[in-house]
């Protein structure tokens, strides 16, 4: 008996252990799963705080550490064979016999062993698991799905909105990946240029837009962006006032002056003091598309002098300027001769079409190139519909008006070619030719396209400046500028304390702001309530000459006020209607009767 009991103890003693040891590893890593999630829900809320979401699911493995410290720590302080049977002693409440069985020597032939060993062996056998087995769970293992539910919590909860840092003017910084607008400052490099000096400018002009539009890209301060982007505007508006600049401002005078003296280029002229070259261009334009010979005869005779005299005063680019303006004049004004003609003869044979009527119409009308141009073109598609026989009489109109001379301008000469092209097939395409290359034609003078160019660069730079404002403004440098006659920024005037628009907003404008009005704006102007137009106004103006450098006006006294030129002759020689007059006069009322006291006899 007491060898079988021997045989059956270790084995049911190895169980019962291994349950007991296994218990007490399975409480220690819970132990540590649930100190190590609670202790994780920390660096949750500094994530969730300091908004790196990221971070947040990645907290969670702080409780898979815990739960492996709490293994390791179950390791180290596993129970021994002497402990475990304590325990189970003292759960069985056997005295001690398992614990005494574990610890004696071996010996089958020992009685007290014999009875010890049949003792704990009939204790285990019958133990009662719930008794025997350590209890898993502790009041500290609640803190585990508390933390588990608040990792959830913050892992779903949205972050919380960024803190707004408040930064010095100027220090924000700005990023743009497109700025349509410094491209179109870029483009310079590519612009007509007058002389080597103009073309070291411009390119250095689109080298700076350039690399200010890199370090866009890249991210920048933004008063910095904004101050180079005002060195850029500067020297595009002093890149229009270079032409006659410094000592060729003489030239630019003189020149100005030949051109005042003419009726027909007067408008030219404030143009050309203006700098702006493409109203010149458009005035120049006009005049030579335009029927009378007069006009443009004084019109060129006035461009020869104007040159002739800024020459003379040590302008050679004005000079230079006015005369790529004749020199597109005469062009303009040889296609107008040459159309008229052609349309003349047309519509005498009667080949003329209805469209080709309207824009012969249109240029008498306008004068501009492009009504000359529609012209062409709609001369180039009714020449393609002629038959032989209209082309054959088309050609007797042509030699005809050769005999005659002509139109004022045209040489009959180019008369006669025509009629000579139209008598074969080869030359009539050429003549088509002819036509399409005059409705294609860029007679612009190479100044007013430079001018062109330099406003839609500063147009460009504007929209750059809008873009790194975050303004948004419509249209704001977006695309290429319409070429002549496109709204420009007026040029800034020294001291005038910046640019203004047309509406008399933005910088400079002291404030004044565009009025729409609250009437009707249907284009109809009533007729004046009043008897006659004159003037109600009293403002008397002294006949005698002004003083020089000064202008004299009139202007009403004011209290405090102090003369700035001296006064001659004796007051009390005042006449008696000169001291009535006082009470009359713009003299302050505080001191109208210290004036009559001074006047009287």
């Amino acid at each position: 008996m007491s060898i079988v009991s021997g045989a059956r103890f270790q084995p049911l003693f190895d169980q019962w252990a291994g349950r007991v040891r296994r218990r007490l590893l399975a409480r220690r890593m819970l132990t540590g799963l649930a100190v190590g999630l609670a202790l994780a829900v920390v660096p949750a809320v500094v994530a969730w705080r300091t908004r790196h979401g990221a971070l947040r699911p990645i907290c969670v493995s702080l409780g898979l550490v815990g739960a492996a410290a709490g293994a390791l720590v179950a390791r180290r302080k596993r129970w021994s064979d002497v402990d475990v049977a304590l325990w189970l002693d003292d759960r069985l409440e056997t005295e001690e016999a398992i614990t005494t069985a574990i610890g004696l020597p071996g010996g089958d032939d020992d009685d007290f062993r014999a009875v010890v060993v049949t003792t704990a062996t009939s204790a285990l056998s019958k133990a009662d698991a719930t008794r025997v087995r350590p209890t898993v769970l502790r009041p500290l293992h609640a803190l585990a799905p508390v933390a588990i539910a608040a990792l959830v919590v913050l892992a779903r909860a949205p972050l919380p909105p960024a803190p707004v840092v408040a930064q010095a003017p100027g220090e924000a910084r700005v990023q743009l990946a497109q700025v349509e607008g410094l491209k179109r400052v870029a483009k310079l490099a590519e612009a007509r240029a007058r002389d080597p000096q103009q073309r070291e400018r411009l390119d250095q002009i689109a080298r700076d837009a350039e690399k200010l539009r890199a370090d866009l890209e890249k991210g920048m301060e933004k008063r910095e962006a904004l101050d180079r982007i005002a060195k850029l505007r500067d020297a595009i508006a002093a890149e229009r006032l270079t032409l006659g600049e410094g000592e060729k401002r003489a030239g630019l005078e003189a020149a100005i002056s030949k051109l005042q003296q003419s009726e027909t280029t007067k408008d030219a002229a404030k143009a050309l003091g203006d700098h702006d070259l493409e109203r010149m261009d458009a005035e120049m334009e006009r005049i030579a598309n335009a029927r009378e010979q007069r006009d443009r005869e004084e019109a060129k005779r006035t461009l020869e002098d104007a040159a002739a005299a800024a020459k003379a005063a040590g302008a050679p680019d004005v000079a230079k300027a006015l005369e790529d303006e004749k020199k597109s004049f005469e062009e303009r004004e040889r296609r107008a001769e040459a159309l008229r003609d052609l349309e003349k003869a047309m519509e005498a044979a009667g080949v003329a079409s209805d469209e080709q009527k309207s824009e012969a119409e249109a240029l008498d009308r306008k004068g501009t190139d492009e009504a000359a141009k529609k012209l062409a073109d709609a001369m180039g598609k009714a020449l393609e519909k002629l038959t032989p026989e209209q082309r054959k009489k088309l050609a007797e109109k042509l030699a005809k008006q050769a005999k005659k001379g002509g139109s004022s301008q045209s040489d009959p000469q180019d008369l006669k070619d025509m009629a000579k092209d139209l008598s074969t097939p080869e030359g009539q395409k050429k003549l088509e030719d002819e036509l399409k290359d005059m409705a294609n034609a860029d007679d612009e003078s190479p100044e007013a396209q430079g001018e062109g160019q330099l406003g839609d660069a500063e147009e460009g730079a504007e929209g750059a400046e809008g873009d790194i404002n975050g303004e948004g403004q419509p249209g704001a440098g977006q695309g290429p500028g319409s070429g002549k006659g496109h709204e420009k920024m007026p040029i800034p005037l020294p001291g005038s304390g910046g640019s203004s628009d047309a509406n008399g907003d933005g910088p400079g404008s002291e404030g004044h702001h565009h009025d729409t009005g609250t009437g009707p704006h249907d284009g109809h102007t009533n007729q004046v309530d009043a008897d006659s137009l004159r003037s109600r106004a009293r403002g008397p103006i002294s006949r005698a000459p002004g003083m020089p450098g000064s202008t004299t006006g009139w202007t009403p006294g004011k209290t405090g006020g102090t003369a700035n030129v001296q006064g001659t002759g004796g007051l009390t020689a005042a006449a008696p209607g000169e001291i009535d007059g006082v009470d009359h006069s713009d003299v302050p009322k505080e001191y109208r009767e210290q004036v009559r006291q001074y006047f009287q006899p």
